[in-house]
């Protein structure tokens, strides 16, 4: 490890107490999504202190935030994105109060490092991760316009990096169809329970036609009460599609709709559509997660696991079709424990828990050092993730 970068980490190591106390603070706060104001009135002002020009409020987003360093004129504008909203019931059962105080930690370093190579560092507070999808939002405001890639951090069982991610729709169906009396008058019903079913029935022969890690749930979401003796005029289904690949995922959401106006045909039901908003899946950067990685081999993370090839869904995934980027998973909990779980909770305020917050730090700040002092990095995780993204439209 060079000089520069064992600078960087013994300053995160000096203001650990702080870093600790903020992280404990959050969690003892904890605020749903888009009501983050203790948290994110307590990070903007430390960003502040330290001389990063601070925009509080984003667009329609109350408890997002812009931050902004500038280090002469020119090279990289690196992202940093930390989140910090609790789970409704578990608190920060997923740890997202380790973010911000990482990320911060992460920024003044390289801001202290006082490098003579030109750069900008923007930390993005990303607000509603758990509930709404906050970057979604962000992104159709116009932030993350502003950077070449992006970086994030997340409490995990081991330390690493993900390859992909999945692509998700939510999509409710809600069939109306015309009441009678099952027994009396059958012939005058129109039943949107069948159409319901007919769509379930469509969805289980689409699943041998499509590729083998597509993912598609459903449920009966609502029946409004109608006894069983009366054909059911209403009837509403939620379906989930998910793909490792975005532009897979949009012919299959095609396919599907088909099913749902041949159930429409088939009962002479009418059925509204209603696709709630697209969660994108990562386009993979294998240069970016090794500059990570070999950045956490470096500080000795702890329980450096090989990179995730089959996780869930994420907001940063959005972000990710729009610049490069790459999240550091940090180990925190066992490794069997699962996010959004009593687990995760219990070992928020632990020793482990806290040096996650340093080891992360350390990992983005050291990244950061090389994307700056190497600018021929960044030109290839840019060449990298343009011929990945080219590549997944192809697969179609």
């Amino acid at each position: 490890m060079d000089a520069g970068k064992r600078n960087m980490n013994a300053g995160i190591e000096r203001q650990k107490e702080e870093l600790w106390q903020m992280a404990d603070d959050i969690f003892d706060h904890p605020e749903l999504g888009n009501q983050e104001v203790y948290a994110s009135t307590l990070l903007e002002d430390w960003l502040e202190s330290k001389g990063f020009a601070v925009e509080r409020g984003l667009g329609s987003l109350p408890t997002a935030f812009r931050a902004v360093y500038t280090n002469g004129t020119g090279g990289p504008s690196i992202g940093l994105l930390c989140e910090y909203d609790a789970l409704p019931g578990l608190g920060h059962a997923c740890g997202h109060h380790l973010q911000g105080p990482c990320i911060l930690a992460a920024a003044n370093a390289v801001r202290e490092a006082h490098l003579s190579q030109p750069f900008r560092l923007v930390v993005y507070g990303t607000p509603a991760e758990e509930n709404m999808s906050g970057k979604l939002t962000m992104l159709r405001e116009g932030c993350f316009q502003d950077v070449d890639l992006v970086l994030m951090m997340h409490g995990s069982p081991t330390t690493t990096c993900d390859v992909r991610s999945m692509a998700n729709y939510q999509v409710d169906v809600c069939f109306t169809g015309k009441s009678a009396h099952a027994a009396i008058s059958p012939e005058k019903g129109r039943s949107a329970l069948d159409a319901l079913l007919l769509t379930f029935q469509g969805v289980e022969f689409l699943r041998e036609h499509v590729r083998e890690d597509t993912r598609m749930h459903y449920t009966v979401s609502d029946t409004y009460g109608i006894p069983c003796n009366v054909v059911p005029d209403r009837a509403k289904g939620t379906f989930l599609l998910r793909s490792y690949n975005t532009y897979i995922l949009e012919d299959v959401l095609r396919r599907f709709q088909n099913i749902v106006r041949g159930a429409e045909l088939m009962t002479e039901t009418a059925a509204e559509i209603t696709i709630s908003e697209r969660t994108a899946a990562k386009i993979p950067v294998l240069r970016l997660n090794r500059l990570l990685m070999d950045c956490a081999e470096e500080v000795g993370a702890p329980r450096i696991s090989e990179p995730r090839k089959k996780p869930g869904s994420t907001d940063l995934a959005n972000v990710m079709e729009v610049v490069p980027g790459s999240c550091i998973r940090v180990a925190f909990v066992p490794p069997h424990a699962a996010s959004h779980s009593q687990e995760f909770l219990d070992h928020g305020k632990t020793e482990d828990g806290h040096n996650a917050i340093l080891y992360g730090a350390k990992i983005l700040a050291d990244a950061s050092y090389e994307l700056i002092t190497h600018p021929e990095l960044l030109r290839e995780i840019q060449k990298e993730f343009r011929e990945n993204k080219e590549r997944m439209r192809q697969e179609v």
